[in-house]
């Protein structure tokens, strides 16, 4: 009985959670992480430590400092990565390294050979690694994998994805970074549209695509450097067809450069009806339907969860699913290994736009379970 309820207490004690990483991002996930009493937020850490000073002040974060002195606080069981692409490979290697769990914001890294180095590091250790988008955890998305796991649309045969949109410089005040290798519209916003249909059609298996620079450069329009002129160094309009292993074949376009593109963001397109997602960017509806039997043409899905009903932006969901995960000994669904197959599609894409031919895929990936219809992360 005694060891039971210890197992009870360990199970339910909240997880120390210390940040990396203090920009715009940080906010939403510092606010939902200290809603979640899974987790307790008890320092930030960034390069230069005043930036992480500020916030752990904003939100009554007890200490501060830099990166590394975060990743070697003995109360830290956790490190959620929320750096620029090009540090998450170098933060989440030093965290593994000091016997943290680490959370990281997408991508896992800005190739196959960093991200390979990530998992084969957990794996030794027996850490686990999750990753960003946890969109695909949300009330949104999670309705759509019950639809289709319960054969609403029958089998899925194909998808459309688009995401376009003007660009960052529109509102973000140091941009410079999405215009760089590992950034760009596709390594971007690419891996919510890509965890979703992942998470939906399953592994891909093999992908063709064509890239191009929109505009060679781009103008700040936000902040401090207004005005400021940004040469474009990727790809910044990436079309692409994606070939799953179950058979269903999926379109995916990304833009930044493009102004009223309104296009749907995603359609699953099945024997017996059209599943419309929500934007895979966001953490709750609307799902809608239309069905080959329905006379009415569209109409809305209620959502199967409500776990994500309390915040717009849930950033940290997937922080406090890991953390209950990783106590019941269990994976965490948004994992590394789908990060890594997002990340994998994504370099075959630009290297099928590059070389000019089909790229196979090489990993594979696992779904993961839906959550339970009554999950709750946030107070």
């Amino acid at each position: 009985m005694l060891g039971e309820m210890s197992d009870r207490s360990e199970v339910s004690r909240a997880m120390g959670v210390g940040v990396v990483g203090c920009g715009n991002i940080s906010h939403a996930y510092i606010e939902n992480m200290q809603r979640s009493p899974q987790l307790r937020v008890i320092a930030c850490g960034d390069e230069p430590p005043d930036r992480a000073r500020e916030r752990a002040r904003e939100y009554g974060v007890a200490t501060s400092g830099t990166p590394e002195e975060v990743m070697s606080d003995p109360d830290v069981e956790l490190v959620v990565n929320l750096t620029v692409p090009a540090h998450h490979s170098g933060i989440t290697l030093g965290a593994l390294r000091t016997g943290k769990h680490v959370w990281s914001e997408k991508p896992l890294g800005l190739n196959r050979e960093e991200g390979a180095e990530i998992l084969k590091e957990a794996r030794e250790l027996g850490l686990e690694v999750g990753c960003a988008p946890d969109t695909v955890l949300g009330a949104g998305l999670q309705t759509c994998r019950h639809a289709v796991s319960r054969g609403l649309i029958g089998e899925p045969l194909a998808a459309s994805a688009f995401f376009m949109a003007a660009g960052p410089e529109t509102w973000h005040h140091h941009p410079a970074f999405f215009y760089r290798a590992g950034a760009g519209p596709l390594f971007d916003v690419g891996p919510y549209y890509l965890s979703a249909l992942v998470e939906l059609l399953g592994p891909v298996r093999r992908v063709t695509a064509s890239g191009s620079v929109l505009f060679p450069e781009r103008t700040i329009q936000a902040g401090p450097k207004r005005g400021q002129a940004i040469r474009v160094a990727t790809d910044t309009f990436v079309a692409g067809v994606l070939e799953f292993d179950e058979g269903a074949m999926s379109t995916l376009v990304t833009a930044f450069g493009v102004w009223g593109g309104d296009m749907p963001p995603a359609l699953v397109f099945g024997s017996k009806g059209v599943l419309a997602l929500p934007d895979p960017n966001t953490f709750g509806g609307p799902v809608r339907v239309r069905l080959h039997t329905d006379q009415e043409g569209w109409r809305d899905l209620p959502l199967t969860h409500h776990h994500t009903d309390g915040c717009q932006n849930c950033r940290g969901l997937g922080v406090a699913e890991m953390a209950v995960a990783i106590r019941a000994g269990a994976k965490p669904r948004a994992s590394a290994e789908l990060a890594y197959h997002v990340l994998d599609v994504m370099q075959s894409m630009g290297e099928s736009a590059s070389q000019g031919r089909h790229v196979e895929v090489q990993s594979r990936c696992q779904r993961s379970e839906p959550l339970p219809v009554d999950a709750r992360f946030f107070a």
